[in-house]
């Protein structure tokens, strides 16, 4: 069942947002915030501006960078902006799909980008089309805009309130309108949305609105604090509001943020991402000991916990693997086959580190367990007289509808083998996995705010597991 291969094996979230208000470079400065979250996505990315009178905006396939040239930018002038970047599922790596949308309706120009996944959104699309709407991407996103238009509310935030108290699911969202920003989250707190300030002159403060607080630093701002679940921020000639659009609930942060996505420089749900999967690896080390010579990390996301794992239990970290940054989305694979070119591409053994060597392999997670069979071969092939595989989180036995661009339940080789069979399958001499216990303790996670759906199978919503396996849209 798992012999198909894979050329990546990991659990993919699906992009990051950014907004600014106040600044008369706010363009500039929201593509400097998506450069600090290209890591949340890299198929599309899109910005778009205002300055009052006007709303522009300009999306495109291919990385940040590569998009947004001094041309570019200089044509979106403004001192407001919201901007996404995106990584979608396969299949729906589509121009229309880039974020923002921007339509002109009865609430004037707005634009709005968003991270998560709208779970009701097949079934609100179906709706709305029934009543004429005519949709041009198949993204969820689009929904919330049909939902604003549609609202007979006479303000945008009327209208968007009315909008949110439709959704179910995980979102973070921006939206821009000509005079002002709106941010609001989903009453679980799925996907993170933080706040900063930024000191644009003495008498002169700027806003600024990220998924990672790594953004703010590149743009000179201060995180001020989470938006909070149910929680909507306007941004406007008027000043700041903040209010609660909806009743919060039981809080439901995806864990997996800590683990593998966000930046290690983070704060995401107000924790240090760093501090997290340090101590998810020194959790590790006393669970699954292993008798080695050295601790490797498969980078990058591996890192953190291979420090902390090492550190606990004595034995020198070392970067047996390096990994090859610029790889890019298409490359030229020669005609003759090559074993785990994919692999190969990304990741490199440093040979003289590995030959000879017990190594303890430490990485974030095995989805398919593909991947982490080339890996294993591949430290093998270097010299390694023994391989010992060890993930800082729980098997991943559930896909996620919440944001996490995860294969379907068939696909997932920790909900269909036992462990043994899953370190027969990567080749591995022994495998060790964090237990869920741990993992709630290593993110401090005192009054259960995470979600662990991926792990357990416990949703923190109503979902029609089988409808959303076959008729979830292209996510946010």
């Amino acid at each position: 069942m798992y012999e198909t291969e894979i050329d990546d094996d990991k659990l993919h979230e699906e992009c990051g947002v950014f907004a600014i208000y106040g600044h008369e470079e706010a363009a500039n400065l929201a593509y400097l915030g998506l450069y600090a979250l290209q890591h949340r996505g890299q198929e599309s990315a899109g910005i778009a501006s205002s300055d009052g009178r006007q709303l522009l905006c300009h999306k495109s396939m291919g990385h940040v960078a590569d998009i947004f040239t001094p041309e570019v930018l200089a044509g979106l002038p403004g001192h407001m902006a919201i901007g996404h970047t995106r990584y979608s599922t396969t299949g729906d790596s589509k121009a229309l799909n880039a974020q923002p949308f921007s339509v002109a309706c009865n609430k004037g120009l707005i634009a709005v980008a968003h991270n998560g996944n709208i779970t009701n959104a097949a079934e609100l699309r179906r709706e709305l089309e029934a009543e004429g709407s005519i949709f041009q991407a198949s993204s969820d996103t689009e929904v919330i805009l049909h939902l604003v238009a549609k609202s007979r509310e006479r303000t945008l935030a009327g209208a968007l309130r009315e909008a949110l108290l439709q959704l179910e699911g995980a979102f973070s969202l921006v939206f821009l309108a000509k005079d002002r920003i709106i941010v609001a989250r989903d009453p679980h707190g799925f996907r993170p949305l933080a706040m900063g300030k930024m000191e644009i002159s003495k008498h002169k403060i700027g806003y600024v609105f990220a998924s990672e607080t790594c953004a703010f630093d590149l743009v000179d701002a201060v995180y001020q604090s989470e938006i909070e679940p149910g929680e909507m921020v306007i941004v406007g000639p008027e000043g700041v509001s903040r209010e609660q659009w909806a009743p919060r609930r039981n809080k439901a942060h995806c864990v997996f943020e800590h683990v593998y996505f966000a930046r290690p420089d983070s704060l995401v749900f107000g924790r240090p991402v760093q501090q997290s999967r340090e101590r998810m690896g020194r959790l590790l080390a006393k669970e699954h000991p292993a008798d080695g010579d050295i601790v490797v990390p498969v980078p990058d996301s591996g890192v953190a916990a291979a420090l902390g794992y090492a550190d606990e239990i004595g034995i020198p970290f070392r970067l047996g693997l390096i990994r090859n940054h610029y790889v890019g989305r298409t490359f030229i694979e020669p005609s003759q086959a090559i074993r785990d070119f994919g692999v190969k591409l990304k990741l490199n053994p440093v040979r003289h580190l590995l030959e000879g060597k017990r190594v303890i392999l430490v990485d974030d997670s095995i989805v398919r367990g593909t991947t982490s069979r080339k890996i294993v071969r591949m430290v093998r092939q270097a010299g390694a007289r023994e391989v010992h595989l060890r993930i800082s989180c729980p098997p991943t036995i559930s896909p996620c509808f919440y944001g996490v661009d995860t294969p379907n339940k068939q696909q997932l080789i920790a909900a269909n083998s036992t462990n043994e069979e899953i370190r027969k399958f990567v080749e591995a001499d022994s495998l060790g996995y964090l237990p869920m216990a741990k993992l709630t303790e290593a993110v401090g996670d005192h009054n259960r705010d995470f979600c662990y759906a991926c792990y357990s199978g416990d949703y923190p919503t109503l979902i029609n597991i089988e409808e959303m396996s076959r008729d979830t849209p292209p996510l946010g």
